[in-house]
């Protein structure tokens, strides 16, 4: 699926990009949210410490899964992937309410390795970009050392992975120009990236 840049132009000068992202587009397509407000989404390869307050036997530091889940003492697989920490500890204290009264259930991010995107074409240092925190167009072209003399800045393209109501992966592609993004009105194209995306810089 292409969206012209006319097109994506009005969609993100109606649209934060949040917003964009949850209705914005046809409703077969499921678009990936923005960063949510609430914290950092979990997914797999993440380290993370599951504290259970004043039961040091059912707290543990664990790596999500490939499948997005952990395993715990009692109440055993716990989806992860998807969830902020704080959703994750609201449902391990739930699961855990079977077992013990009021539990008291924290979880912190120890370690940031499922948020990466990719960087290919006309840059510097081209290739996958592991990041710690959530990324804009403009912070991963820097981190990609900034484009070559060969690259042709205005056509870029954001490709990303979709999923529609049916389970089916379609292709997304975001066309975005160089000088939108330095803009007066760069912010509104300066896309927040999700894990998994590829800018493209022909």
């Amino acid at each position: 699926m292409v969206i012209s840049h006319s097109v994506i132009k009005t969609v993100l000068l109606i649209c934060s990009f949040s917003i964009m992202l949850s209705g914005c587009f046809p409703p077969n397509v499921i678009v990936p949210p923005g960063p949510p407000e609430e914290g950092f989404v979990l997914g797999p390869e993440d380290v993370i410490d599951v504290v259970v307050w004043k039961n040091p036997d059912l707290s543990r530091q664990v790596v999500i899964r490939p499948d997005g889940n952990i395993s715990l003492p009692l109440i055993g697989d716990v989806r992860s992937s998807g969830m902020t920490a704080n959703q994750l500890a609201s449902d391990i204290a739930i699961r855990f309410k079977a077992f013990k009264e009021n539990p008291s259930v924290s979880v912190n991010v120890l370690e940031v390795n499922s948020y990466y995107v990719f960087v290919v074409g006309e840059v510097n240092t081209p290739g996958k970009l592991p990041l710690k925190s959530y990324t804009t167009i403009l912070q991963a072209l820097s981190l990609a050392g900034g484009f070559t003399q060969f690259a042709s800045r205005n056509d870029i393209q954001v490709v990303r992975n979709l999923i529609n109501a049916e389970g089916t992966i379609k292709e997304l592609r975001i066309p975005l120009r160089y000088d939108d993004l330095i803009s007066e009105e760069g912010g509104v194209y300066n896309l927040t990236l999700q894990s998994g995306d590829t800018i493209v810089i022909p």
